[in-house]
């Protein structure tokens, strides 16, 4: 199989030819129809995460090794089954949930494998979908797309989920309450789409790039924010007019936290799910004071998957852009996410 792989931190990715996996057990070998370039991918290729204050947690703090193949939304046709496999065949097309954990320590034996501490993610921890084939460990990690157009149900696999597992920590809302979408990357428009189906209050998509918020727009947005320049914390509680209960930061970044802390309302929601990095300087005393609640939320379980693959097929989630590439042109695609050029996700297939 040919697969491209990180051999060395901040370097192209590589072009590797090996033998195709013959899966074994409960295995499944999946031959990739589409594998979403995620933003993610991008600290893996560097090598580390941006702690703030100049730490860094490097890949090798978390358990990560080269080579890797990257690549955690994938959707691909069954090419090959283990002989304990039950429940699917060869040539049906899937979504795979990529966020595997041990399978043995308590938050694996209650569904919530994205909390596990010993995590075999695939394209993070194991070989991933930046290849013309996968090996996943056990069939229960295929998700059906019930003719979900591939491309875009790949996307569901990391930043779908990934907004939808969010999105669920949100509070119990009252009228005239608002919420914030701050970040319109990949994750963050996948929260734009998924939202409108889920969340009954008016939303205000927030970012500095006037074409991501131009997307926002047009996937049904009526408020939105360029919260570049000054006072973008009044500004956003002003749109949300001083009731902004709940702000979801898809970028995690020092900036978008302090706008998002700062324009709540008292009693009201922060919830960080990006990972871009930073830190941020809160005086203790206002978080009672204001009865804030801090919240972390790190991908989803395969329960949030397939909660929300019923929602897409309800009609209730709106398209977001999706470009599609060559697996070939991976180094591009990445490169050009890096530099904040694509609107929506990429794509990319054998």
């Amino acid at each position: 199989m040919l697969s491209y792989q990180v051999a060395e931190f901040s370097k192209p990715l590589v072009r590797v030819a090996q033998e195709t996996p013959k899966p074994t057990g409960r295995q499944v070998l999946i031959r990739t129809i589409a594998a979403g370039v995620c933003h993610s991918d991008l600290h893996i290729w560097d090598g580390y995460y941006d702690l703030g204050g100049g730490k860094k947690l490097t890949l090798g703090d978390r358990g990560i090794k080269l080579p890797l193949t990257m690549g955690h939304e994938i959707v691909g046709e069954v090419a090959a089954i283990g002989p304990e496999v039950a429940g699917v065949s060869v040539g049906a097309t899937r979504m795979v949930f990529p966020w595997i954990g041990c399978g043995v320590c308590p938050p694996c034996k209650a569904d919530e494998e994205n909390l596990c501490l010993s995590m075999r993610s695939l394209g993070v921890f194991n070989q991933g979908g930046y290849s013309d084939h996968v090996l996943v460990p056990d069939a229960k990690y295929l998700v059906d797309i019930d003719g979900v157009e591939p491309g875009l149900a790949a996307t569901y696999a990391c930043s779908g989920v990934t907004a939808y597992g969010a999105l669920t920590k949100i509070p119990k809302l009252i009228p005239g309450d608002h919420v914030a979408l701050i970040g319109l990357g990949g994750v963050g428009l996948a929260g734009v789409a998924i939202a409108q189906g889920m969340i009954d209050a008016p939303l205000i998509a927030v970012d500095i790039d006037d074409a991501k918020l131009d997307a926002a727009r047009k996937m049904g947005i009526a408020k939105t924010l360029n919260s570049s320049g000054p006072d973008a914390a009044k500004r956003l509680k002003d749109l949300a007019g001083g009731r902004l209960a709940a702000a979801v930061d898809f970028v995690g970044a020092s900036a978008t936290a302090r706008l998002g802390l700062d324009a709540l309302n008292k009693g009201g929601t922060y919830i960080i799910v990006g990972l871009f990095g930073g830190d941020v300087t809160l005086p203790l005393v206002t978080i009672p004071m204001r009865a804030l609640t801090i919240r972390g939320s790190y991908v989803g379980t395969l329960a949030e998957m397939r909660g929300l693959m019923a929602l897409v097929k309800a009609g209730k989630v709106r398209s977001m852009p999706v470009g599609r590439r060559r697996l070939d042109e991976v180094n591009q695609a990445l490169e050009d996410l890096k530099a904040g050029r694509i609107v929506g996700r990429v794509v990319l297939t054998p």
